[in-house]
């Protein structure tokens, strides 16, 4: 009882953590993100000579990198996943959350575990889906970034803030194989750690927490033992992030600069590395920040490095917010009464897909 009361007086009110966080995402668009648009006047003439047909372009790029996302939740959503529509709809309402909260992807994560479940997704393959999702599209990224790394630094030189990124990258990887390893091949003491744990938390049963760790683990070592599924999620991921790049690279492109794709995949992959450092609402203002930085360094001039990044994060943060508040509401008021896709048990094998 003590310990329940302490955690009650330690818990801060919604109304004081929406302040918080609303403060937080004022204070960084005052300080980190209106500079840029400041400095952005001087540049505005160089939007006479932006190509629309390039503009165009960089907008169908993250239309498709949204929809690799999308492809990427119903492949670890198999075989309860909803429709494209549907996955559409609730990962653009996580993504509205994601960018105006600090932090945000674990409430968006917790509506999407929500919304899925009433789709019809069992708990376990939502919870495992949705982890895997998370992790691994991360992994992939410093995937991604590495790559880059190393073809980038014999050709323009070590920089501190590469190593940091790479160093936090290392972190993740550890932690994201320990995690299935330990749930894969050390299941009885992961379950007598997790039961430990659920003792001391107020009204969660220790037993339903052994049961979804059993059946977590029943997913991952279906999803391993399905090579071709695992591959086509790590290729969705990939599609995701590369899309999402490749529509920067375009942009960059449209304001008159064409920038190396390996020193763009490193600007963008260090960007999005410290991005993840639960500051500011996906990453706002060091995503900016960052980018403009490295884009420079690399020899893009300063005004259209600006412009370009400018242009970009209105198509990837901003656009998405009012996009996602309209899915939450059209989920909210129009309940689709659809049948949960496939009717195959939790232990059935994954698709070849």
């Amino acid at each position: 009882m003590p310990e329940a009361v302490s955690k009650k007086r330690l818990a801060l009110p919604r109304e004081i953590r929406l302040i918080l966080s609303f403060g937080s995402l004022v204070f960084v668009f005052l300080y980190f993100v209106l500079p840029q648009f400041g400095s952005a006047r001087s540049s505005l003439p160089l939007l006479a000579t932006v190509n629309p047909i390039l503009v165009t372009l960089g907008v169908l790029l993250e239309v498709g990198a949204i929809f690799a996302y999308v492809e990427l939740t119903r492949t670890v959503l198999y075989p309860y996943a909803p429709s494209r529509y549907n996955t559409l709809r609730v990962n653009m309402a996580g993504l509205a959350i994601s960018h105006v909260v600090p932090g945000g992807t674990a409430p968006a994560g917790a509506l999407a575990y929500r919304i899925f479940n009433e789709l019809g997704v069992p708990r376990d393959t939502n919870a495992f889906g949705l982890a895997a999702q998370g992790s691994g599209s991360a992994v992939v990224l410093n995937v991604i970034f590495w790559i880059a790394l190393v073809i980038s630094i014999p050709l323009d030189g070590f920089n501190p803030a590469y190593g940091f990124a790479a160093l936090a990258g290392v972190f993740l990887l550890l932690a994201f194989f320990g995690t299935i390893l330990l749930i894969t091949r050390g299941q009885r003491r992961a379950d007598a750690w997790l039961r430990v744990v659920a003792r001391r938390v107020p009204s969660i049963n220790p037993d339903a927490v052994s049961a979804l760790l059993r059946k977590v683990a029943d997913r991952i070592t279906l999803l391993i033992n399905n090579r071709r599924t695992l591959w086509w999620a790590f290729t969705w991921a990939a599609l995701n992030w590369l899309l999402d790049a490749t529509c920067l690279w375009v942009f960059l492109w449209s304001f008159g600069s064409v920038v190396s794709p390996v020193d763009l995949l490193v600007a963008y992959g260090l960007a999005n590395v410290l991005a993840a450092i639960p500051v500011t609402p996906a990453g706002l203002g060091v995503v900016e920040g960052v980018l403009i930085g490295s884009l420079v360094g690399f020899g893009v001039p300063h005004s259209q490095a600006i412009l370009a990044v400018l242009a970009y994060r209105l198509v990837n943060f901003w656009i998405p917010i009012p996009l996602g508040g309209i899915s939450y509401a059209s989920l909210q008021w129009r309940r689709p009464a659809e049948a949960t896709p496939g009717k195959a048990s939790a232990t059935d094998p994954l698709p070849d897909v």
